[in-house]
């Protein structure tokens, strides 16, 4: 699934200016297909794609080098298999991570950034020093 930003007229009934559409049909279960989602800005599409407790420290390792799925859970102290499983593919089904599977025994499967998920790399460079700063300042 990609997702783009697409401009709308902002009305007073609905008050958005853009929506979130995929390549994907989903349908509802009455047979009839979903409407895109409705975005106030961008700041709440970018959520959406890296949003959540993991996504984002995920794609802070990625911007490093190539890991090894083992390898990021090792570096990601809490998350369990499943939920690590489920983050890579959101993100490489929204193009910002790249899986490559090798033909070995056993196989041996590496995560990447896209060209599009290496665009990230100043805005988490940014996060991770603001994060910084504010935990300085806030130490209890």
């Amino acid at each position: 699934m990609t997702a783009s930003l697409k401009s709308v007229d902002s009305t007073p009934e609905n008050g958005t200016v853009g929506s979130l559409s995929t390549d994907e049909n989903i349908e509802k279960p009455s047979g009839t297909v979903s409407e895109p989602k409705q975005y106030i800005c961008g700041v709440a599409v970018s959520l959406e794609i890296i949003g959540g407790k993991w996504k984002g420290v995920i794609l802070w390792h990625l911007c490093h080098k190539t890991l090894r799925f083992s390898q990021l859970r090792r570096r990601l102290q809490g998350v369990t298999q499943k939920m690590l499983t489920q983050q890579l593919r959101e993100l490489e089904r929204d193009g910002l991570v790249n899986r490559k599977v090798y033909a070995e025994v056993p196989p041996r499967v590496e995560y990447s950034l896209t060209e599009l998920g290496r665009t990230l790399e100043p805005t988490l460079r940014q996060l991770c020093d603001w994060g910084r700063t504010y935990n300085d300042e806030h130490k209890p």
